[in-house]
């Protein structure tokens, strides 16, 4: 039986975090929820509903997946794969069992869920967003060959796979330092379309002009940072 964990980042969920834990399968051993400086009730309702709850007062999604893997590292039983998740409710959630099937049934190192646009619901990614998300894997693909479609946040790996990518990002760049870091060291992947819905609440990136723009800077520097090193 493989040990399954997920790891949800989350900053003033209070609204939403209960619905994502709730729906996530029974398979799942353990579900992590790094809260992130939030200054709501994120931290009861996420007791509340089940999930194990790290404090990580730096803000940033780096910082608070780094932490859920700090955790996982004084464990003595360690999990066989990762499931990153977002505490929004955007995505859905039972949809982790499609995404963890390549790894349990064809030994694939990494999957991402694809937000494709024929299972996205109207308004529910940015127009910074889906340029945002067209341009780095459009980079990705024409400076290593990847077939990569998005930067979706809703992924799987297996746990020693990541442990070799040596993930350092503590902001935007997590998602697609993982992504870049998964093609050097050669790994498998495959991206499974899911659904994706209207979040609750703001964005905390994309719904700012600052956060917008930090993330694509972050985004842009990872890819010409591996290309040219």
């Amino acid at each position: 039986m493989n040990a399954i964990v997920v790891i949800i980042p989350a900053f003033n969920e209070e609204n939403a975090i209960g619905h994502v834990i709730r729906e996530i399968p029974e398979i799942v051993s353990e579900v992590i929820v790094v809260n992130n400086n939030s200054n709501d009730n994120t931290i009861l309702v996420a007791q509340k509903a089940g999930a194990t709850v790290l404090t990580e007062n730096k803000k940033g999604y780096g910082y608070a997946c780094l932490k859920g893997l700090d955790y996982l590292a004084q464990k003595e039983n360690k999990p066989d794969i990762v499931v990153f998740l977002d505490g929004d409710y955007s995505d859905y959630p039972e949809e982790l069992t499609k995404i963890i099937a390549p790894i349990l049934d064809d030994n694939i190192d990494f999957v991402i869920g694809a937000r494709v646009p024929w299972l996205r619901e109207q308004h529910a990614m940015t127009p910074q967003q889906i340029f945002g998300n067209w341009l780095a894997t459009f980079l990705m693909k024409l400076f290593f060959k990847a077939k990569f479609t998005d930067l979706g946040p809703f992924r799987a790996i297996k746990y020693q796979k990541l442990l070799a990518l040596k993930m350092e990002d503590k902001t935007y760049g997590w998602t697609v330092e993982m992504q870049l870091k998964v093609l050097k060291h050669k790994m498998t992947y495959l991206e499974i379309p899911v659904r994706y819905k209207n979040r609750i609440g703001v964005s905390k990136v994309s719904g700012t002009v600052k956060g917008t723009v930090m993330a694509g800077f972050k985004i842009i520097g990872w890819i010409f940072k591996y290309t040219f090193k």
